[in-house]
């Protein structure tokens, strides 16, 4: 819900799609649509101008990937939360759509905020009033996958929910789960994300069971490699002690006189076996 602030543009500044009504309280100015729309039918562009690239999330500005963020600077600002939301922001193609319901004149226009915000800088308790409100709004990273049922998500929060869904976390009974990261102990809180992140808000992922399989991966080249060795062994002619070739199936076969070549012999290299003797190398 955006809070009042000095417009820094030429309002109103989408006249005719958006009716802003604008409240001296805090987080209580909203907006109602100026036209109807069926189901995703688009409603505006986030477009450049007035839109510009943010150097980090605030409360006015929309999360369009893992990294990146963007001011509105525009009446769009005034578009609030709803846990069921008239319009769907589809920040990766920087398109405002009208929700899976379509859009009605007069109808309040919101958005999930948790449908692009991996965490707010400003979380606060929503007010929507509606039977499935989520309660406190902080982001995608601080709900659960049941919270988050049902509701359409930028490409880039399903991608960091599935790096939160790749840890396999294990329980220390208190209801807290842990990882073990190089001899530590992390604790992760509720069997969720690790709550450590980088400069960017992004967990930290440790995926356990990509190294497992990754060090699986490592052994199976070495049986690969021994095998390799046996074959070539094999097809060499590994002799057995008592002159037998050991076969494909195990058994051992009778070694005839001519398998048992394996080039000319130093007699006939010399010529001793006469002078109509032909020798094939």
């Amino acid at each position: 819900m955006a809070a009042p602030l000095t417009p820094s543009w030429i309002r109103p500044s989408h006249p005719d799609v958006q009716h802003v009504i604008i409240n001296e309280s805090e987080f209580t100015s909203k907006s109602h649509s100026k036209v109807a729309l069926p189901p995703f039918g688009l409603f505006a562009k986030m477009a450049f101008p007035p839109c510009t690239l943010a150097t980090g999330p605030t409360y006015a500005t929309v999360q369009i990937g893992l990294d990146k963020h963007l001011n509105l600077n525009s009446d769009l600002l005034y578009i609030n939360h709803s846990c069921e939301p008239s319009l769907i922001f589809d920040t990766g193609n920087l398109n405002i759509l009208a929700g899976p319901k379509g859009l009605e004149v007069g109808e309040e226009l919101t958005f999930f905020y948790p449908s692009s915000e991996w965490f707010m800088a400003q979380p606060f308790d929503c007010l929507c009033g509606k039977s499935t409100c989520r309660g406190r709004i902080a982001g995608a990273r601080d709900m659960t996958d049941t919270q988050l049922r049902g509701l359409w998500l930028n490409g880039h929060i399903r991608q960091l929910l599935e790096e939160r869904k790749a840890i396999r976390p294990s329980y220390n009974g208190s209801g807290n789960s842990f990882l073990m990261v190089n001899g530590t102990k992390r604790t992760l809180g509720n069997g969720v994300a690790d709550k450590k992140e980088n400069n960017s808000g992004r967990p930290e992922i440790i995926d356990q069971t990509a190294e497992a399989l990754r060090e699986a991966l490592k052994n199976a080249e070495k049986v690969v490699e021994a095998a390799q060795y046996a074959l070539n062994s094999y097809v060499q002619g590994k002799w057995l002690t008592n002159g037998a070739l050991l076969g494909v199936d195990g058994a051992a076969k009778t070694a005839t006189a001519s398998s048992l070549r394996r080039g000319p012999t130093s007699r006939e290299l010399s010529g001793e076996m006469g002078g109509d003797t032909s020798v094939s190398i």
